[in-house]
Formats: C-alpha cells, sequence, structure tokens
C-alpha cells in the first residue's frame, strides 16, 4: 500500500524522491531547517487555537448566570 495514495499524480517513491529534490533546488539546504521549523511553529499554534476553539469561554457561563439572576422572579 502507497502511504501517499490519498495524493492525485503521486504514484511511488520515485515521485516523493523527485519532490524533495525540487524542494531543495528551490529553497537550498541552509533555509530548510529554518522552513520546517517555522512550519512546526505554526502547526503547534494551530493546534493551540484549535484546543482554546473547543473549550466555552468561561465569560460565557459568567453572562449566562448574570442573566438569569437579573430576571425578576414571579413569587407573589
Amino acid at each position: 500500500m502507497d502511504t501517499l495514495g490519498f495524493i492525485p499524480g503521486m504514484q511511488g517513491h520515485t515521485e516523493i524522491i523527485l519532490v524533495i529534490f525540487v524542494i531543495l533546488l528551490l529553497f537550498g539546504a541552509k533555509k530548510l531547517p529554518e522552513l520546517s521549523r517555522s512550519l512546526g511553529k505554526s502547526l503547534g499554534e494551530f493546534k493551540k487555537g484549535q484546543k482554546e476553539g473547543d473549550e466555552p469561554d468561561k465569560g460565557d457561563a459568567v453572562e449566562k448566570k448574570e442573566i438569569v439572576s437579573e430576571e425578576p422572579s414571579n413569587k407573589e
């Protein structure tokens, strides 16, 4: 089973080697560590933002409590 079979046009290891070679030609060997480091940082920030987006805001819970407590009671 090809590990990159989900990418259209990627048939085997030869194409992967060719893509890596083209990336080396475009960016150079000195820039690759810097590019991978910045890619890792941005991926970490994306995951962090995704976690923060999944958690409910603490301010929303406080606002709901305040709204509920401000409603007049109909006890007579």
